[in-house]
């Protein structure tokens, strides 16, 4: 019998049930890419990345690519609560 145990999901009711991390990676010469992982608490759900999910960029600085991996993360979050992914 498998240890594997089935964790139904649970929604989250504010932006406080997500951990939001942001950070960037060089590609190339002057290419930044924004990286990001998202987590809801509630029930340890990974949302992003998943797989197939797109790079976050290129950017010409790691400013723009850390700004942008932020209002991709603020969406996901926003998306979530409004309509949860199980």
């Amino acid at each position: 019998m498998s240890n594997i145990g089935f964790r139904p999901g649970v929604p989250a009711s504010t932006e406080d049930d997500f951990e939001v991390l942001t950070s960037y990676r060089l590609k190339g010469y002057r290419r930044f890419f924004g990286r990001l992982r998202v987590v809801r608490k509630t029930d340890g759900k990974m949302l992003y990345p998943f797989e197939g999910a797109e790079d976050i960029g290129p950017f010409a600085t790691q400013t723009e690519a850390l700004a942008a991996a932020q209002i991709y993360g603020e969406r996901i979050v926003e998306g979530d609560l409004a309509n949860p992914e199980f």
